[in-house]
């Protein structure tokens, strides 16, 4: 953006969309076991993700358009996770929050999906286990930076 000498903002639509998408993430709940307390804990006054534009999860895939997968994925869960996936609006982003949700964990079986990104296109892995909460919060600021950079562009991250 330039200023010019009658006070207007010049900018082109591309960065204009880029800084709205950046500055109002819509975060979708996906809590599948004890990552999601840590998850819980991004909205409360300690963590306060209201400063990043993104503070109000959402409870519908239809307003949301970045899902933070906490815990682990069983295989039953699939299809539903699909589901949710498809029904959120372009451009859409995920992250894998927890050593669960990035790779299976602990739980190297039959029942448990060894990583989100077998399903679903994956731009941040946030590790630990649980991780907390200032982790996903570095994930999120890594991703704005993303989406306003134009590496971003929901489930593709360019390198």
């Amino acid at each position: 953006m330039e200023m010019t000498n009658n006070q207007f903002f010049l900018t082109s639509v591309e960065k204009f969309v880029r800084w709205a998408q950046k500055s109002s993430i819509w975060p979708l709940t996906f809590g599948l076991a004890c990552c999601a307390i840590e998850m819980m804990n991004l909205v409360s006054p300690r963590y306060d993700m209201a400063q990043f534009g993104a503070e109000v999860f959402r409870s519908t895939p239809r307003q949301a358009d970045l899902m933070i997968v906490s815990g682990r994925l069983s295989n039953k869960m699939v299809p539903v996770i699909e589901q949710v996936y498809r029904q959120m609006p372009d451009p859409k982003w995920v992250v894998a929050m927890g050593a669960c949700a990035s790779s299976g964990g602990i739980f190297d079986n039959y029942a448990i999906v060894q990583g989100v990104d077998e399903v679903l296109p994956v731009d941040i892995y946030v590790p630990g286990c649980p991780p907390s909460p200032d982790a996903v919060i570095y994930a999120v600021l890594k991703l704005r930076e993303a989406i306003a950079s134009g590496q971003a562009h929901g489930g593709v991250m360019r390198a």
